[in-house]
């Protein structure tokens, strides 16, 4: 009986070390294979059109008596909403923004030397924010009217934003799509890496999404940004939008 107890015992213990070797050697086979992947990037472009317009511009009066000069702005006002409107631009999309008067006199960087034909500078910012674009950008070019009419505006783009920004708002539209594209670009790219290698692509590990970029047809990208996009210039009516993604692919 003790020999066989002993019989059973030595029979137990080989065959857990059989089953432990088996076990051990299977997770190193699967740690390989797990081990074994690639790692590609997708790539996706789009050029698209701004479907939002924001044109900001200051009329601007200067004068020696602010009475008269609030009447002369009123006056400069109501010809540019009359010109706006009558090129077909929305009453809803224009507004007025903030008005500044300057007193040159009670400037303490100088301003008091006498020389000074006008002591006051007002100036009253007007915005027009719209999704016409080409009727927006057509009327911004026909200032000169305003100009012959004596409304004297200053346009260019400067630090308070005054000009004409172009802006893509419709991202989450076209979203679905890009990534789909570049998921297949990064595929290909992936299966054209194993034919090479001789090896066989497996199922994808992982997949990470890039930052959508909005850039100006013309512009390159230089930095990053927050929120799942980078939003760049804005004085292109015409845009890049970019994404890149990364893949990870298992290979047998």
């Amino acid at each position: 009986m003790e020999k066989r107890g002993t019989t059973i015992t030595a029979f137990a213990i080989f065959f857990g070390l059989t089953l432990g070797a088996y076990l051990l050697g299977k997770s190193f086979e699967r740690f390989r294979t797990d081990d074994r992947f690639i790692s590609v990037k997708g790539f996706a472009e789009r050029e698209v059109k701004a479907d939002l317009v924001i044109w900001s511009f200051k009329i601007r009066i200067t004068t020696n008596d602010l009475q008269e000069g609030n009447t002369s702005l009123e006056t400069a006002v109501k010809k540019v909403n009359d010109f706006l409107i009558k090129n077909g631009i929305n009453t809803k999309e224009i507004t007025q923004q903030s008005l500044a008067v300057t007193d040159k006199q009670a400037n303490e960087y100088g301003g008091q030397n006498g020389n000074e034909r006008y002591r006051y500078i007002i100036q009253q910012t007007i915005e027009v924010r719209s999704a016409n674009v080409d009727a927006v950008q057509r009327v911004s070019r026909m200032t000169s009217e305003l100009l012959s009419a004596g409304v004297a505006l200053s346009t260019g783009a400067d630090y308070t934003g005054t000009g004409l920004r172009f802006i893509f708002t419709k991202l989450n539209d076209v979203k679905p799509a890009m990534l789909s594209e570049a998921t297949k670009n990064a595929r290909t790219a992936a299966e054209e890496f194993t034919k090479e290698s001789q090896t066989h692509l497996g199922k994808m590990r992982k997949a990470s999404q890039g930052l959508f970029s909005i850039l100006d047809r013309d512009e390159s990208l230089a930095g990053g940004g927050e929120g799942g996009y980078y939003a760049s210039g804005t004085s292109d009516l015409y845009k890049k939008i970019r994404v890149v993604i990364s893949v990870e692919y298992a290979i047998d």
